[in-house]
């Protein structure tokens, strides 16, 4: 017996010194009722290796609420997180900025989200994240559309990361909805809907929404863009926007910083949006740098005859030069993930 376990501790020792250790599984499955790899999204995405050399891994995730708070760190790169179906995988949870950090001050609104993604490359498709810590704590909220609890933003998905893909999901949550955080990323929003109110499309990455439903839950901003200066911002293309029973005032953004950009092409604005169109958020020297660009949108909120005169109608020519690849594409990295 001793000379069988003496085999054995060598043979362990020698695994470890040539580095063979059992191999990070490259897909693997999420379920509630325990019938998959593992029970929670955060186990799945814990277990997958890092810098991932060899390709893509794929979490694929059963149907069903999924009560966490999700982080894919930036160590964790390549991931699709792929639901069964878009209404019925759902991740969710409940935190707002004016929470208490346990150290005398609040967690703020960067950390309100329910997804954070850190690390590049993710795809997120065919699921529903949630941020619900307005009606969680206000059950009556869509009745009053009043916050009575002081609650503060409240984010649902924060990204930080470069070439992220959403596709075929829905964004639920209330104020800053969807945080698109990282200056130098590229993200695509492929058919997604996205519901908020104020300014609950924010942030100064680049950004493409292809045929997406942007949708409000109350009168205020659809988005809130901080271009850095030169790069491109929000491009909106084929998109719809909405609103619920009630609203009576909506912008179709504010500059959040000076060299905002947002772009809507071909969109319908199906929404009661202000004849002004845009806000300067107070700051008329906006006017100079915010660039908020519309061609061809159509609905009762897209008339130009009262929109702001710091905001233009773009022509033909430059429509046509406002592309998805001249706005991913850069010198040192073409990325072709959203073809």
């Amino acid at each position: 017996m001793k000379r069988a376990a003496s085999l054995i501790l060598a043979g362990l020792i020698c695994l470890a010194a040539t580095g063979q250790t059992k191999p990070s599984p490259s897909e693997v499955t999420v379920a509630k009722d325990g019938s998959g790899d593992f029970t929670t999204i955060q186990e799945a995405v814990n277990a997958l290796r890092s810098f991932r050399p060899e390709g893509r891994a794929v979490i694929r995730v059963r149907n069903g609420v999924y009560e966490e708070k999700v982080v894919i760190p930036a160590h964790k790169t390549d991931i699709s997180l792929i639901g069964e179906s878009r209404d019925s995988t759902i991740l969710i949870w409940h935190d707002h900025a004016n929470m208490p950090d346990g150290k005398g001050s609040t967690i703020g609104t960067f950390e309100s989200y329910t997804l954070k993604v850190e690390g590049p490359g993710f795809i997120c498709e065919d699921m529903t994240i949630v941020n619900d810590a307005m009606t969680y704590n206000n059950p009556r909220w869509q009745i009053t559309r009043k916050d009575v609890y002081n609650l503060g933003q409240a984010v649902a998905v924060h990204i930080d990361a470069d070439r992220v893909v959403f596709r075929n999901c829905a964004l639920k949550g209330f104020q800053d909805t969807l945080f698109t955080g990282n200056p130098e990323g590229r993200e695509l929003f492929d058919n997604c809907w996205i519901e908020g109110t104020v300014d609950f499309i924010f942030g100064p990455a680049t950004v493409w929404f292809r045929q997406c439903h942007l949708h409000a839950l109350s009168d205020g901003y659809y988005t809130a863009a901080s271009t850095p200066e030169g790069r491109f911002g929000y491009i909106f293309d084929a998109c719809t926007f909405t609103a619920a029973e009630g609203i009576s005032k909506l912008w179709l953004g504010r500059p959040w910083r000076p060299f905002a950009q947002v772009v809507l092409k071909d969109c319908l604005i199906d929404a009661p949006v202000d004849p002004l169109g845009w806000n300067d958020w107070g700051d008329p020297a906006t006017h100079k740098t915010a660039r908020f660009w519309e061609y061809s949108c159509s609905g009762k909120g897209a008339g130009r005859s009262g929109r702001a005169a710091w905001s233009k109608r773009i022509s033909n020519g430059r429509a046509r030069k406002i592309t998805q690849e001249k706005v991913f594409t850069r010198p040192a990295d073409k990325w072709e993930t959203y073809r």
